[in-house]
């Protein structure tokens, strides 16, 4: 991207791929017409990508005129392409990293002697925060604005080298594969790269974490005679490389911040693409079981018993074969066999089914619920019940929660081949029919099988078994008392209601302070049905305000399907007529469809032509009246001045939204 000849001016520009793609642009403007449809621009998700080294620039140059950088977007200002100019002449200079304060340098210190303790016990406990926390952007300071130019955020790595050497990482392609070295240090490794939405997770070091921590792994009465191999039979399957861990302190530490448990699996390399991401709904909501219920869950003697029938498609490592499935298919059998027997016993009287068996996040802690969008080839997890009661909830224990993480986190080879990446796909249908199960066993015994049944129309016996049938048939009737003809819908309230007190609400249109505004986006979030079909996963919503701050939204498209259980014909599945919106304020995903400019008292009209979209044509005029599309000269103001805000009003979890999936309509 950078020249690496001559130092000179001249060089510096002609030698640099970045320069002659910025210029090519420049000389080279977007075909004047508001959809692309000159240039061979080629927008799909799974495209053949293009990156010309710098000595066969001139031929790209000639071949594809229209490809300059920014890639099928506007062109950069003329103040702006001169900027970069001026910067990339002078021998594109970096600077230096910022230099730690002393705090930043203490608090370094502090943590690295934290996760390189000398006992077994210490040892295990950073070996398994290691492969939880290895994809987080880790930061000292909470709650505070982070300043990433002064402060970076940072990696927790292996390096063969201990605290106060250089650090030298060790590159594995998992988390629990063999370091390769005698002996290793957990280090904490400044990360300053640009924060992008689609990989920032963040999550704080500080001295409250740090005291729970202690409490549950090192002051707890237990004891680890030996540390666990890196042979994969062990490493792959936490049951039996952290069997010595308690596991209410295991559960407690994915709870605290379920969230960004969560978030790993979506913001992790496993859904990057539509094949992974189709196995869940496009909108659900997230609740737990409470760690202080004694449950199959959190039941040693149990878990200890099921070790092996909870192995993971990971333990055969990156070149699996693609029936390889089959396997863990009947693995699960035994395991949900085992599950139905134990719960039968120790749920054995309706009066011990009730929500008092679902976290409530101890009053105080706002993961307690979540809400899970599906984008088609991306997906997004926020706190708090975001959008209208959705088709499907999940209930998640200790078991399930640990075994997602390593089946799509801590075990996915994003370069694994075909038979890795099917047998993931295939093994997280389990885990979503064993979280569906979880809230369908609190609902009366008559209505399990009908709703079971709705959320898997079409699908085969064989799968709906794993739900409720052959594979796993709970019989307990709950022991919650239902008043209406909608069990369901009840329940949802129910659990409102379990987690009211920590729930998280800065998702709610209770949030826009404007009744007038408010109305008009809620009459948004009502449009349901065909209409909809038309509308991308992601709208950017702006709506400029009197005092000129303006106000943004985003509209979540939702899609229907008569049941996801297949890997393909997902067309044939869809049903555009129980479409629905999720109309949000603020900024939610990280990869935007589309940008929409409405006035406030404009929003009706607006509401009104969007619930009457029919066809392409509908909604290219929607867009010509409200829409910024990418050939818009407007397109770089309108996303400064987003990003802005963003940054403004999600100071912890904002970074650069990615365009790479904005539509071209």
């Amino acid at each position: 991207m950078l020249n690496e000849r001559g130092d000179t001016a001249e060089a510096n520009l002609q030698g640099s791929a970045l320069y002659r793609l910025i210029d090519l642009k420049r000389k080279n403007p977007l075909p004047d017409e508001p959809v692309l449809k000159k240039g061979g621009f080629d927008f799909s998700l799974i495209r053949k990508q293009v990156c010309p080294v710098v000595e066969k620039m001139d031929a790209h140059e000639k071949k594809h005129p229209q490809w300059g950088m920014p890639f099928g977007l506007i062109g950069l200002s003329a103040q702006e392409f001169s900027t970069v100019e001026r910067w990339l002449a002078s021998g594109a200079p970096s600077g230096l990293p910022p230099a730690g304060d002393d705090d930043q340098t203490e608090k370094i210190r502090e943590w690295e002697t934290f996760f390189n303790g000398a006992s077994f016990k210490e040892q295990l406990m950073s070996r398994y925060l290691y492969e939880h926390l290895f994809l987080a952007h880790l930061d000292f300071d909470d709650p505070r604005v982070p300043d990433t130019a002064a402060h970076p955020y940072y990696r927790l790595v292996r390096s063969s080298t201990p605290p106060g050497e250089r650090l030298e990482e060790i590159a594995t392609r998992r988390p629990y594969e063999d370091p390769g070295v005698p002996s290793f240090w957990y280090r904490l490794r400044p990360d300053f790269s640009t924060v992008v939405v689609k990989t920032h997770m963040p999550y704080a070091l500080n001295a409250v974490r740090m005291e729970k921590w202690k409490a549950w792994f090192l002051e707890s009465s237990y004891e680890v005679k030996s540390l666990p191999g890196y042979g994969t039979e062990v490493a792959a399957n936490p049951f039996i490389s952290f069997r010595d861990l308690p596991l209410k302190s295991r559960y407690r530490f994915l709870l605290d911040e379920a969230h960004f448990t969560v978030d790993n699996f979506i913001k992790g390399p496993v859904c990057q693409g539509q094949v992974a991401l189709s196995v869940i709904d496009d909108h659900f909501w997230v609740f737990f079981a409470d760690p202080e219920k004694v449950t199959g869950e959190l039941n040693a003697e149990f878990l200890s018993k099921e070790s092996q029938n909870l192995r993971l498609p990971a333990e055969s490592e990156s070149n699996a074969r693609l029936m390889a499935w089959l396997k863990y298919s009947e693995m699960q059998k035994k395991y949900l066999a085992a599950k139905q027997q134990f719960l039968m016993q120790t749920l054995d009287t309706p009066a011990k089914l009730t929500t008092s068996l679902v976290w409530d996040g101890d009053g105080v802690n706002d993961n307690a619920a979540l809400t899970i969008f599906r984008h088609t080839d991306s997906a997004s997890v926020v706190k708090g019940l975001v959008g209208p009661p959705p088709k499907t909830a999940w209930i998640v224990g200790y078991t399930l929660l640990e075994r997602i993480h390593y089946l799509l986190v801590a075990g996915f080879d994003i370069f694994g081949n075909i038979g890795h990446q099917l047998n993931t796909r295939l093994y997280m249908d389990f885990m979503r029919m064993e979280a569906e199960t979880n809230f369908l066993g609190l609902l009366p015994e008559k209505d399990r099988l009908i709703l079971r049944d709705y959320w898997y129309r079409g699908a085969h016996k064989s799968v709906k078994e794993y739900l409720y049938g052959d594979r796993f048939n709970f019989t307990v009737e709950t022991g919650i008392k239902y008043h209406t003809d909608h069990p369901q819908l009840e329940l949802y309230d129910l659990l409102k209601s379990r987690v009211a007190k920590a729930l998280a609400r800065g998702f709610d249109l209770e949030n826009v302070s404007d009744p007038a505004l408010r109305e008009g986006i809620e009459n948004l979030g009502k449009i349901r049905g065909q209409a909809l079909q038309w509308l991308p996963e992601i709208t950017i919503l702006r709506v400029p305000g009197l005092s000129g701050k303006a106000q943004y939204f985003t509209l979540l498209h939702n899609n229907g399907f008569s049941n996801i259980s297949e890997i393909f014909k997902e067309k044939k599945r869809r049903r555009p007529n129980e479409d629905d919106l999720s109309v949000v304020p603020g900024i939610l995903g990280a990869y935007p469809n589309s940008f929409l400019r409405v006035d406030a008292s404009a929003l009706g009209d607006f509401a009104s032509q969007l619930s009457s979209l029919n066809s392409e044509k509908s909604y290219a005029a929607l867009l010509d009246r409200y829409g910024v599309r990418r050939t818009s000269p407007e397109f770089w103001t309108f996303s400064d001045e987003l990003q802005k805000a963003y940054l403004e009003s999600e100071p912890l979890r904002s970074g650069i939204l990615d365009y790479n999936r904005f539509e071209n309509r």
